[in-house]
């Protein structure tokens, strides 16, 4: 399943995210619960008024390095082998890491393929 369509599950349920253009909105919510509805399914769409934010401003803290990092341990990697695979020193990736050298856009889509995730999550 790719990144972008996995569920989170809390107990006997999980959270679907789904982007639609903001003027289709309501029908959209409007057709979603009228099928949930149809299909005996419990279900709640969560009002306007929540505050829901993004994973940003959920976590203002986290840094393009911490994401490197993150990313990395989860492939796996020690720096010394991720910087081997996308050619560059080892010091390079503890600079990046530890947010003393920024991670270009170039150098984004590089180790975007070697961790397996989006670029812009580095920028």
């Amino acid at each position: 399943m790719q990144e972008h369509m996995k569920e989170s599950i809390t107990a006997e349920f999980a959270d679907v995210c789904i982007r639609v253009p903001a003027t289709e909105v309501d029908r959209v919510k409007s057709v979603l619960s009228n099928f949930l509805e149809l299909a005996g399914i419990e279900y709640s769409i969560p009002n306007d008024d929540e505050d829901l934010l993004t994973w940003e401003e959920a976590f203002p803290e986290i840094v393009p390095g911490d994401i490197l990092q993150g990313s990395r341990d989860r492939e796996g990697l020690t720096q010394t082998e991720l910087a081997a695979k996308i050619g560059v020193k080892p010091h390079h990736i503890s600079e990046m890491e530890k947010g003393k050298r920024s991670i270009g856009k170039n150098m984004a889509k590089r180790l975007s393929k070697v961790l397996n995730t989006g670029y812009k999550v580095f920028l």
